[in-house]
């Protein structure tokens, strides 16, 4: 079993839709694949258009009075499971606290899922957080989608830094572009600029409509526009990262 954490120190940046994308086309592979949204948005949840099975469930998980299988939901696709963010997860960090475990507690908690999924992916919230310690801990990669902007140089270096300050394994640590204005220079000047550090993938998501249009139709890109452009990128990274992975 795999787990690939999507994250990033700020939002915005299209973390949610790439993780919705990318686990679509690990189902679709025929993998089965378990989306984990721990975002309280909630967003990776509604656009498979589940519900959360009980309420409180993270909080019941980690109090160990649910198994990880109580919280999971088929999706309308094969092969695909999620667990839907419920209002617990608000409280995660403090949860977490509480229990004054290791940083290996969410590593234990998806042992639970092992024999049952190939790809475990992982919707995290933004920050730097007892909970997000938990998932770098937990993850085979860390996954961090960035805009090309000056900014986005600016926290990549910091997250880069605290891994280093936390003693996280750095390989662990791979990046993509998203949102990419080729038409526009700062973002390909940036592009340049990090590319250069050979953690990003080659593969890119453009800025484009149709990944806005996901909240709209409730569903991946991957699946209501399987041959546009944005679901070709999509798919077009998914095989990158599957070359050193599988």
């Amino acid at each position: 079993m795999i787990v690939i954490a999507l994250y990033n120190l700020k939002g915005g940046v299209g973390k949610t839709a790439s993780c919705v994308n990318l686990a679509h086309l690990s189902a679709s592979d025929g993998y089965c694949t378990l989306l984990w949204d721990l975002d309280p948005q909630g967003a990776a949840g509604y656009y498979y258009q589940t519900q959360p099975r009980a309420k409180s469930g993270v909080r019941k998980l980690l109090e160990k009075e649910m198994s990880l299988d109580e919280l999971v939901q088929q999706s309308l696709y094969d092969y695909l499971d999620v667990i839907p963010a419920d209002k617990s997860a608000r409280k995660l960090d403090i949860l977490l606290d509480e229990q004054k475990g290791s940083k290996k507690q969410m590593r234990q908690l998806l042992k639970q899922a092992e024999h049952n999924y190939d790809f475990v992916f992982i919707d995290c919230p933004p920050g730097f957080s007892v909970l997000a310690d938990n998932i770098f801990e937990a993850a085979d990669i860390v996954l961090m989608p960035a805009i090309p902007t000056t900014l986005s140089v600016r926290t990549y270096d910091i997250v880069k830094e605290y891994f280093e300050d936390k003693h996280l394994a750095l390989e662990k640590l791979m990046c993509f572009f998203t949102m990419v204005d080729a038409r526009k220079s700062l973002h390909t000047e940036v592009m340049h600029t990090l590319s250069a550090d050979r953690r990003f993938f080659e593969h890119y998501i453009p800025y484009l409509s149709d990944v806005e249009k996901m909240g709209v139709h409730q569903a991946p890109v991957t699946a209501f526009a399987p041959s546009g452009r944005a679901a070709v990128s999509y798919h077009d990274l998914w095989t990158e990262i599957k070359e050193g992975i599988v």
